[in-house]
């Protein structure tokens, strides 16, 4: 009898593991693809948790400065276009707790989106993605003050 009251409470748990939602991605591949559906569906919330706590971090701070929701932020800084039919990925590389993918953006070009593991789940980091985008903004200009200065006497 004991083992019967023991079994039908595993199964109880076990149903209600199951029902309790959306089963967590394992790989960023999951995660981003997570991502296009919560955006599809246009669900903040789903959005949300799939974002790294340094990215939620990143538009709370820009809501504030703009005075409007952190949703307003995320639904409208989304990784490709609303009117976007399909979006492609490729080449997953996985490396420790850190993670890229690359996506096909709405110009046809390939950009690599980082991923942060957190909480023992796959979230897209935003935050990287941004600093990424400044320091390649800095690079470039840097490279274009060396052309410019290329040749001319240092200014005293």
């Amino acid at each position: 009898m004991r083992f019967l009251y023991l079994s039908l409470f595993v199964l109880m748990v076990l149903f209600g593991v199951s029902c309790t939602g959306e089963k967590k991605p394992d790989t960023p591949l999951e995660s981003f693809k997570a991502y296009v559906t919560a955006v599809k569906q246009k669900d903040t919330t789903r959005m949300k948790l799939l974002l790294s706590s340094d990215s939620i971090k990143m538009h709370e701070q820009e809501a504030k400065a703009q005075n409007v929701t952190l949703d307003d932020v995320v639904r409208r800084e989304t990784l490709f276009t609303e009117g976007q039919k399909t979006v492609e990925f490729r080449n997953q590389k996985i490396e420790g707790e850190k993670a890229t993918l690359e996506v096909k953006n709405s110009f046809g070009t390939w950009e690599t989106v980082p991923f942060v593991r957190e909480e023992d789940e796959w979230k897209i980091d935003k935050k990287g993605y941004a600093d990424r985008m400044l320091q390649d903004v800095e690079q470039n200009s840097q490279q274009m003050d060396d052309f410019i200065n290329q040749g001319k006497e240092p200014q005293p």
